[in-house]
């Protein structure tokens, strides 16, 4: 059984069909990468798994439950975390208080020190935990962003560009970060541009374009595809 399948969705703002006839499945401890060009449908997709946006037609289920209407706070409660590309910490708080306002409703009061403590190691920022979030380096912002997504103990973690504006080390670190968590049973669907950190994660990989699945296979299949090299290049038929 699929943890996040989508069948038939659609969505349409005025007269462009950003998302046409989406069937998807993403199976339980799977590291799934979603890739295309710009413009392709991606952020849309993203946001009508989040509830941000509701389709016009057709069904999302997550764990076999449909949760088409389900307002997002509801799909979080089922176990469903994000970061988003522009990470959303709490700048004027330090590294610690970030993660302590993050985990302290999920966790018992004396097990809150020493999670926030666990979290901090697995995320490289112990040395760091006394710092404001506002003056860490962009890469341990995304970090912080990714403890916050992660201390909700989801099912399933949503990244969009998680790597964006990352150093090459710090990138490979995400996905060490990533493999790590897979590895205790949580599944992962990116978007991503980095093809380096798709290699080094994916899976599976699926390729939007113009709103539909385009393509959809392992890595090698999908970069030895002409037509999704065509798409880049913007010489794809529509």
């Amino acid at each position: 059984m699929a943890i996040l399948e989508t069948r038939k969705l659609n969505k349409h703002f005025g007269g462009l069909h950003v998302t046409g006839n989406v069937d998807f499945a993403l199976q339980p401890g799977e590291m799934h990468c979603l890739i295309g060009p710009n413009g392709a449908g991606k952020s849309t997709f993203f946001r009508l798994i989040l509830g941000e946006h509701r389709p016009d037609s057709g069904q999302i289920l997550f764990a076999d439950q449909d949760i088409t209407r389900a307002k997002p706070f509801q799909r979080i409660r089922k176990g469903i975390s994000v970061k988003f590309q522009v990470p959303g910490i709490f700048k004027a708080l330090s590294t610690r208080q970030n993660l302590v306002i993050a985990l302290q409703h999920h966790v018992p009061p004396r097990d809150l020190a020493r999670d926030v403590d666990r979290l901090l190691e697995f995320l490289n920022l112990s040395g760091d935990h006394a710092q404001l979030a506002g003056n860490l380096s962009h890469g341990q912002k995304q970090w912080l962003e990714i403890g916050m997504a992660i201390a909700l103990k989801p099912r399933l973690l949503l990244l969009d560009e998680p790597t964006a504006g990352m150093t090459p080390d710090e990138t490979h670190a995400t996905g060490e970060m990533l493999h790590r968590l897979n590895a205790d049973g949580m599944t992962v669907l990116a978007v991503e541009h980095d093809m380096a950190f798709v290699r080094q994660i994916a899976h599976r990989v699926t390729v939007l374009h113009l709103g539909k699945v385009f393509a959809q296979g392992s890595i090698d299949d999908i970069t030895a595809d002409p037509r999704v090299a065509r798409i880049y290049l913007g010489e794809a038929d529509a």
